[in-house]
């Protein structure tokens, strides 16, 4: 006897509620995140570090062979874990010493197609669409104060922003990448000052 699905009863049999319809393609179904294991890990964290290495090196580091390696990458790479490699620039050397977080206040929520384009301004390095007092959030790195105050002028233009707020950064004490490890064990007291 085969298994029984549910086309294969009566609408008594499944209720006469409408529950019979078929709705596996009305809901899109969620990618099944990859499941990364502690070598995983160690090799995210060194590519992290330095993307540059050679698989034999990447190897001796976490303890695997090249091949093993060369695989785990491959897979990380198409669940799509690893969304590519990028080279770390310095802002100051590329003449955008000055670095600031801008809040967007807008009616509504925020994100239209005209604040979608500045994103073309190689200024902004992150957009993000966020809870609170502010709608969308830029990270923003210019050559100089009138170098922010003209990206500002071209977001107050935006039809339904009604305010920003800049936050300059004076000093940077870290900056980086998504990192590879997680905290499974958070201290049951704050960390010591």
């Amino acid at each position: 006897m085969k298994n029984a699905s549910i086309g294969d009863y009566s609408s008594a049999e499944r209720g006469v509620c409408g529950m019979a319809k078929n709705t596996d393609d009305l809901r899109q179904r969620r990618p099944q995140q990859p499941v990364i294991d502690a070598f995983d890990r160690r090799i995210l964290a060194a590519l992290a570090a330095d993307s540059s290495q050679s698989y034999a090196r990447l190897g001796e580091a976490v303890g695997l062979s090249a091949p093993a390696v060369h695989e785990r990458v491959r897979r990380l790479r198409q669940s799509g874990t690893i969304k590519g490699v990028h080279a770390a620039l310095d802002g100051a050397a590329l003449g955008k010493p000055l670095l600031a977080f801008v809040h967007v206040e807008a009616a509504g929520w925020g994100k239209s197609e005209r604040l979608m384009q500045v994103l073309q301004f190689p200024e902004v390095e992150e957009m993000h669409s966020v809870a609170g007092d502010a709608s969308v959030l830029f990270k923003v790195r210019t050559a100089s104060p009138q170098a922010l105050e003209a990206f500002l002028a071209q977001i107050h233009v935006v039809p339904g922003v009604t305010g920003t707020r800049s936050y300059i950064a004076l000093s940077t004490y870290l900056e980086r990448p998504v990192q590879a490890g997680v905290t499974d064990n958070w201290p049951d007291m704050p960390l010591p000052e």
